[in-house]
Order: structure tokens, then C-alpha cells, then sequence
């Protein structure tokens, strides 16, 4: 397999349209990193980029040390799997996967070797010689990607390849996806908009919004040390609670959300960073799971509630609720035991530990 290399790459349109911002990024030997964000953002026109299906504006981008700006698609030792399966409807699975080897004119025997070698790897040797009309969505997307793993290319690229697969289907393919790159010990670049695919098949994310890098981390570590608001927003479901409001000095540094609702003391840990901003406009964050019902503990401070709607999820219940009249819904995720349907009012203990505070101007986490 291979490293790739990014060096401040950037895309221009035409018209002078940016659509991707000083783009730089090492990926290492059989890592695989994920490319979020919502549409627009400019990761598939990275991963297009690197493919060499579009043309790189400035910057140089790397391919196992080798500069290939230059270089045709056909010559980087890439394979990637589209959205749209991209199958030929007059061809069996096995002229389907075998296509591209005829092409660069391999040994039948080798060619038929690769073939069985791949069906056998996503389990799909019974389905050789189907066209692909005879196929669901998820077998479809096995044959995409076994035509990019007989090719035994040096890097893998994904471009949203499980978008039109059903709900289940797509936890499955994700799983077998994760399974694939640990078999193979593969490269492999995959962009997707769905947070839950980078989240749980990322060895590194890459978090994007209008061609800009918002941030680079673990899924993990971008989950508990978002950099910024829309980082903290974009990753988690249901995504993290935003109370706008002040600083205030009132008995020790207080959180004041605006119109009333929570009044909360700053952490204790965080108040040094937080007193230059007292009077400042502020944006404090908490995820669903750090709202709750308990006695109370160390760092935990009540607040009363109104319950908007709660949806139960079997194991979990998503409680929307506000705290105060007119004011924004947010969202806690509570046991089934915490709470009854009918309920009106609730008791909520928010774990203050837990919060990130947001420059309400810049919305940089401080």
C-alpha cells in the first residue's frame, strides 16, 4: 500500500469559486481516514482531486512520495468506488470485476485468480455470473467493490459509497467495509456526510465545512475536544445542546443563558480561561448524554424543565424540553425508567464537568 500527501491543494472554478481551501494532510500506510461534512463542503472534490478526475489548482499532492499532479487517473495506482455502483448492466459480476484487468491485458489465469480471490473475500461467489439487475443494492455495492479490490491498487477511494443503500443495509456494509480494510491492510480515503460512518470506521477524521478543514482528530478525541462550535454540532446524534448567553461575577463566575432559562456556576476547571470573557457573549455546550436525572453529584447543577415531546428509542429515551417560555428545544437522552409519557415538568441535573464554552463571536472553543 501507500502514504498520501496533501500540500496546501486548493481548487479554483471558474469564476473564481474556491471550492477547496489550503487542503493539507499526511495519511499513513494502510490508515483510513474519512472525509465529513455537510454537501458543498469540498470533500468529494478532494477525493476527486486526488483521483485525478479533477484538475488541482495549486498545491501538490503525493502518492506514496511521488508527486502526481501530473499524473492520468489511470496511471496513480488508485481504485475508487462511486455512489452509483457505476456496474455495466450487459455484463455478468465476473466480466464486471474482471473489466479493468482484460484492459491492462493480465493473464487469464491471473485475472481469474484475482477474481475468485475477491468474490471470496466479500462473499459473493455465488453471484458470478448474475447480471447486475439480478442483484439488491448491497450486493451491487460488493461487486463495486470487489472490481477496485482486484485491481490491488495502492490506495482505495470512497466516494459516499453506501448513500443509497437502506438503513440496515448500510450498518452492514459499514461493518464489512471496517472488515475489508483490516483484511487487506489497505490505504483507503472514504467521504461520506453521515457523522455515524466516520465516526465508527475512521482511524482519523477529517471534519470540513465550505472547502475549509475545521479539524483533523481521532473520532474519539474530535467527539470530546471539538474546536470549534460547528465541530461539536456536526459530530454526535442527537448533537450537542448550544445555550446561548453571558458571563456574569454573582457569587463566582456564572453562566446566565440568555431570556432567563439556566444560571449555572462555571466550572471550576475552567475558570481561569473563562474570565476574560465575562460580559462577552457565550455559547455553552452540552451533549444530550451529560443531561440527565440524578441525585446530584460533584460538578452536577439542577435546573427545572418543560417537556416538549419525548421520543422513546427502546433502550434510550430523547427528551426535548425547554428552559423557558418561547425559548429553543434541546434535546437529553434519559433511561426509560427516568421518565413517563404524560410528564409536563421534569428536574434535570446538567453535568457542568462535561461543558464546552464557545466565543460567542468567533465560536471557537476557549
Amino acid at each position: 500500500m501507500a502514504t498520501v500527501r496533501l500540500e496546501n491543494v486548493q481548487k479554483v472554478y471558474e469564476g473564481g469559486v474556491v471550492a477547496v481551501h489550503a487542503f493539507s494532510l499526511e495519511i499513513a500506510d494502510k490508515e483510513f481516514v474519512v472525509l465529513v461534512g455537510p454537501s458543498g463542503c469540498g470533500k468529494s472534490t478532494t477525493l476527486r482531486m486526488i483521483a485525478g478526475l479533477e484538475e488541482v489548482s495549486e498545491g501538490t499532492i503525493y502518492i506514496d512520495g511521488r508527486p502526481v499532479n501530473d499524473v492520468s487517473p489511470k496511471d496513480r495506482d488508485i481504485a475508487m468506488v462511486f455512489q452509483n455502483y457505476a456496474l455495466y448492466p450487459h455484463m455478468s459480476v465476473y466480466e464486471n470485476m474482471a473489466f479493468g484487468l482484460k484492459l491492462r491485458r493480465l493473464p487469464r489465469a491471473d485475472v481469474e485468480k484475482r477474481v475468485r480471490e475477491a468474490a471470496g473475500i466479500l462473499a459473493i461467489e455465488n453471484l458470478l455470473d448474475r447480471k447486475p439487475k439480478a442483484l439488491s443494492g448491497g450486493q451491487r455495492q460488493r461487486v463495486a467493490v470487489g472490481r477496485a479490490i482486484v485491481r490491488k491498487p495502492k490506495v482505495f477511494l470512497f466516494d459516499e459509497p453506501l448513500s443509497n443503500l437502506d438503513a440496515k443495509l448500510r450498518v452492514q456494509m459499514r461493518a464489512e467495509i471496517s472488515r475489508l480494510h483490516k483484511q487487506l491492510g489497505a490505504t483507503m480515503i472514504y467521504v461520506t456526510h453521515d457523522q455515524t460512518e466516520a465516526m465508527t470506521m475512521a482511524d482519523r477524521i477529517v471534519l470540513m465545512k465550505d472547502g475549509h478543514v475545521q479539524q483533523i482528530d481521532t473520532p474519539i478525541e474530535i467527539y470530546r475536544k471539538p474546536t470549534n462550535r460547528f465541530v461539536a454540532g456536526f459530530i454526535g446524534s442527537p448533537s450537542m445542546n448550544f445555550f446561548d448567553g453571558s458571563l456574569a461575577q454573582a457569587n463566582g463566575l456564572r453562566f446566565q443563558e440568555t431570556g432567563g432559562g439556566i444560571n449555572v456556576p462555571a466550572p471550576s476547571k475552567l475558570r481561569k480561561r473563562l474570565s476574560p470573557f465575562v460580559g462577552k457573549p457565550l455559547t455553552l455546550g452540552l451533549r444530550p448524554e451529560h443531561i440527565g436525572i440524578r441525585k446530584g453529584g460533584v460538578g452536577s447543577y439542577r435546573t427545572k424543565a418543560k417537556v416538549e415531546i419525548i421520543e422513546p428509542m427502546g433502550n434510550e429515551v430523547y427528551v426535548h424540553f425547554s428552559t423557558r417560555k418561547g425559548g429553543p428545544n434541546y434535546i437529553a437522552r434519559l433511561s426509560p425508567d427516568d421518565i413517563s409519557s404524560g410528564v409536563k415538568t421534569i428536574d434535570l441535573s446538567l453535568e457542568m464537568d462535561q461543558a464546552h464554552f464557545f466565543d460567542g463571536q468567533s465560536e471557537m472553543v476557549i
